[in-house]
């Protein structure tokens, strides 16, 4: 598919986990756990995506810790060495990056993060930390998130990238990934 047949392609319909994922996380400072998530991502005209993810604690996704809701466009880059007919995509979040809280022990634990212009974290009260400095997720005070990823359909599968096994976020286009991530597939 050319780039201009894969932006009609994924638009209508959202595009859904399989199954609960597994990726490799790390905070300043610490070893790698596993994370585990489901996400959904909309397209529409204009390049705008909608992406929510759900973290899990456990493998099953049996315990919601928190909800992030992620809207935004994204800029298509050209090619990706990957596989023919991949590409580079900036998915940049400049409309919202909303997170909500589901589980009271991560309240607890992300209400010890120093923050600015962010309320005390409460169970499923949502708050926007776009362009706000929020050290859990890596978050900088006046930036706007880039996640630098790739994009890349097969077999009717929506491949994005695969996170990078020592848990570096794609916050870089030296970070954009080399690897495809657990395919998803098309919901209505």
């Amino acid at each position: 598919m050319t780039e201009q047949e894969i932006k009609q392609y994924i638009q209508g319909g959202e595009w859904v986990s399989i199954t609960p994922e597994v990726r490799p996380s790390i905070a300043p400072g610490a070893t790698i756990k596993p994370f585990y998530l489901t996400r959904v991502f909309k397209y529409s005209a204009g390049d705008k995506f909608e992406c929510t993810v759900i973290n899990y604690a456990d493998p099953n996704a049996k315990v919601p810790l928190v909800k992030i809701v992620i809207k935004g466009h994204h800029i298509w880059q050209g090619p990706h060495p990957i596989a023919d007919d991949a590409y580079k995509v900036d998915y940049v979040a400049d409309e919202a990056y909303e997170v909500t809280p589901l589980h009271q022990g991560f309240v607890d634990a992300i209400n010890q993060a120093p923050t600015t212009g962010l309320n005390k974290w409460e169970v499923n009260v949502t708050q926007d930390v776009k362009g706000k400095g929020f050290i859990p997720f890596g978050l900088t005070e006046g930036e706007i998130y880039i996640d630098y990823d790739l994009i890349y359909i097969y077999n009717d599968l929506f491949f994005n990238g695969s996170k990078n096994v020592d848990g570096r976020a794609f916050d870089k286009p030296e970070n954009r990934p080399t690897n495809l991530q657990v395919p998803l597939i098309r919901k209505g």
